[in-house]
C-alpha cells in the first residue's frame, strides 16, 4: 500500500504584477507542519476515489492526466483540509494524486515533471517546492513573453516558476486562524487579477526592497522581530494590499493580533487564513479564538521537508 501525506503553505505574497520589465508573479511563501492531506493508493483495474468530494475534482484530474492507457487506481482520502481558505490544498491534492499515479506504475516523473502534466504552478511556485521540499521559498515566476497575460494559477498552463531561494525556516510557533470564509476561486480569481493589475510598479518596487534587505537577512539571521516588520509591511503593497482589501475579517484579525503582541501577522493568498509570529504563540490563539468565535485556530510550526512517500513500509520525503 502506497501512502502519501503532504504539507500545506502559507503564500506570504505574490511580487510583481507589473511585468513591465519583463517578468510576472514571482512569490515567497512557507511550508507548514499542520495541516495535511494523508491519501493512501494503490493499483485497479478502474479509476476509484474515495472520500471528501470537495478535493476528488481535483485528484481525477490529475490521475487522468498522468494514468497509463487501460490503467486503473483506487485512491482513498483519509485525511485533508477545507479547499480556497489560503492553505494550497489543490496543488497538494493534485500532486498527491499525481506521485500515487508516478510511484505505482513507475513512471520516473519528477515532481515538476508532475506538476506540468497535471497543470499546477502557472503562477506561483510556492505549492510544488513545497511538496517537493518544504521550507521557505523565493520563486522567479515567469517570462512574461511567454505568459502573455496577468493570470493566476488555475487559469495559466505555464510549467512551475523557478525556485530562487529555498532554505530551512527557524523553529518560530505560527499561530494559524481560520475564519469561516472562502477565498476567491477560479471565474472570480480571473476577474480580480484583471481589474487589479497591472499593480503599480512603485509598490512593486517598493515590496522588492522589503523583501531583499528586510525579510530575507531577517530570516536569515533568525530576527523574528525584524522579520515580522516586513510581513506586517507586505500586508500593504501590490497585490497582497488588493488581496487583503477583499476580507475585511481577516483584515481586522491581523491588527487584533498585532496589538495583542505578534510581530507580524498576515494573510495566505486570497484569504481568509491568518498567520502571526509572536513570542507567546498561546496568548495569541486566544486572542484570535476570542475575536472570531468561530473558525478555527492552531498553533504549528514550519516543515522544512516536503511530501512524506511511504511505500510498502519504507518512508521518504
Amino acid at each position: 500500500m502506497l501512502k502519501i501525506t503532504t504539507p500545506s503553505r502559507l503564500h506570504i505574497t505574490l511580487i510583481d504584477m507589473n511585468a513591465s520589465i519583463g517578468r510576472v508573479d514571482g512569490s515567497i511563501g512557507l511550508t507548514l507542519n499542520e495541516p495535511v492531506i494523508n491519501i493512501s493508493a494503490r493499483k485497479s483495474d478502474i479509476v476509484e476515489i474515495i472520500g471528501k468530494i470537495e478535493h476528488s475534482e481535483r485528484l481525477s484530474n490529475s490521475i487522468k492526466a498522468l494514468l497509463p492507457d487501460g490503467k486503473g487506481i483506487r485512491i482513498s482520502i483519509e485525511k485533508d483540509y477545507p479547499s480556497h481558505i489560503g492553505l494550497g490544498s489543490g496543488t497538494q491534492a493534485a500532486l498527491a494524486a499525481g506521485t500515487a499515479v508516478n510511484e505505482l506504475y513507475d513512471l520516473g516523473l519528477s515532481i515538476y515533471e508532475i506538476a506540468v502534466k497535471a497543470g499546477r504552478g502557472g503562477t506561483s511556485g510556492i505549492g510544488v517546492a513545497a511538496f517537493e521540499k518544504g521550507g521557505f521559498i523565493l520563486d522567479g515566476g515567469h517570462d512574461f513573453r511567454k505568459k502573455k497575460a496577468v493570470l493566476p494559477s488555475a487559469a495559466s498552463r505555464l510549467p512551475p516558476a523557478p525556485v530562487l531561494v529555498r532554505r530551512d525556516f527557524p523553529g518560530w510557533d505560527i499561530v494559524v486562524a481560520v475564519p469561516e470564509q472562502k477565498g476567491a476561486s477560479q471565474a472570480n480569481e480571473v476577474n480580480i487579477f484583471q481589474e487589479v493589475c497591472p499593480v503599480p510598479l512603485y509598490e512593486v518596487e517598493k515590496l522588492s526592497h522589503i523583501i531583499l534587505m528586510q525579510l530575507l537577512p531577517a530570516l536569515s539571521e533568525e530576527d523574528i522581530i525584524t522579520f515580522g516588520k516586513s510581513i506586517n509591511a507586505i500586508q500593504e503593497l501590490g497585490f497582497k494590499k488588493r488581496e487583503v482589501e477583499l476580507q475585511p475579517v481577516s483584515k481586522k484579525l491581523m491588527e487584533v493580533l498585532r496589538d495583542g503582541g505578534a510581530h507580524g501577522a498576515g494573510m495566505s493568498s486570497f484569504g481568509p487564513t491568518v498567520y502571526a509570529f509572536g513570542e507567546d504563540a498561546d496568548d495569541l490563539k486566544k486572542i484570535a479564538e476570542d475575536f472570531l468565535g468561530k473558525g478555527q485556530v492552531f498553533i504549528t510550526k514550519a516543515r522544512n521537508t516536503g511530501a512524506r512517500i511511504e511505500n510498502n513500509g519504507i518512508s521518504r520525503m
